[in-house]
């Protein structure tokens, strides 16, 4: 998650590199949560990685000799952090079983609009009528891509959207914590968090597992650890309004793996969509940038 204070090392090109191969290993990762899908409960899917992603975090703090992982200065924000980030995760995978990863990819970065209505709320923020303007355009494109009233339409699109608003929750509330604690403190409580409240639910979704299930839940347990690691490394060697417009190219990845595993290609009006939330952000970005200079 993009740290609240600025980059330490200065080295752009290097935190642009980070960035895109932490996207890379996320689509890797939404890939292998939609294979296990075919075969067992969405809930259980997210389950195991959130098992894997625990061992890790803990590993990683031991490694690193970062003591309690779990010792916070804000203790219950960072738990109300880990549900935003269990929501994204859920919701996600949920809608992956019915939709094809661009179109749930596309939906997903809706985030930087709820994020500007959750600024006014939590942060006490004041948006603009050009935010304003901003958040509606990416409310159109949403409409272009899951095409309400048509023969198109699919309810399972909504998970994205609760997705990518439980993800804003995230995201609003790293903007108050992220000075409090080491990098590894939020990660580690998301892991905790996600798998505590999963393992009181998973039982009543519970499937057979086999070694392909097994095999894809490492997969995506290492690869999302992995590409949440390279953000943080990649915000500390780039500001968030220079690595803003890079993420999009999850996009692009995410459609090239969904062609190969799924042989799933977006069609007309998911690209169209996707370029106008696209659009959104990018100014959504842009003004958050002006906002910050001045």
């Amino acid at each position: 998650m993009p740290p609240a204070n600025p980059p330490s090392k200065d080295n752009p090109l290097r935190g642009i590199a980070l960035l895109l191969v932490a996207l890379i290993f996320f689509s890797c990762s939404d890939a292998a949560s939609k294979g296990m899908t075919a075969t067992i409960p969405a809930v259980q899917a997210v389950w195991l990685r959130f098992v894997i992603f625990t061992v890790l975090m803990f590993s990683a703090a031991a490694i690193l000799g970062k003591g309690n992982p779990l010792r916070s200065k804000r203790p219950l924000l960072q738990i109300v952090r880990g549900f935003g980030v269990l929501g994204s995760s859920t919701f996600f995978v949920m809608g992956l079983r019915y939709l094809p990863m661009a179109e749930a990819t596309a939906i997903s970065f809706i985030s930087p609009i709820f994020v500007t209505g959750l600024s006014i709320v939590l942060l006490n923020e004041t948006v603009g009528i050009r935010r304003w303007a901003a958040v509606f355009v990416g409310l159109i494109g949403v409409l272009i891509v899951i095409r309400p009233g048509t023969g198109a339409f699919d309810l399972s699109a909504f998970f994205p959207v609760l997705s990518a608003l439980s993800w804003a929750v995230a995201l609003t509330v790293t903007r108050k914590v992220s000075a409090a604690d080491d990098p590894i403190v939020p990660l580690t409580y998301a892991a905790v968090t996600g798998l505590v409240v999963l393992s009181f639910i998973v039982p009543f979704y519970w499937a057979p597992l086999g070694w392909h299930e097994i095999s894809l839940a490492l997969i995506t347990g290492i690869t999302s650890t992995v590409g949440q690691f390279l953000v943080v490394l990649s915000f500390q060697h780039a500001k968030a309004s220079v690595l803003a417009p890079f993420s999009y190219m999850q996009l692009v990845s995410s459609s090239v793996l969904g062609f190969f595993f799924f042989g799933s290609v977006p069609d007309f009006w998911t690209v169209v969509g996707a370029g106008v939330i696209v659009a959104s952000g990018l100014y959504t970005a842009h003004r958050e940038r002006i906002r910050g200079v001045s």
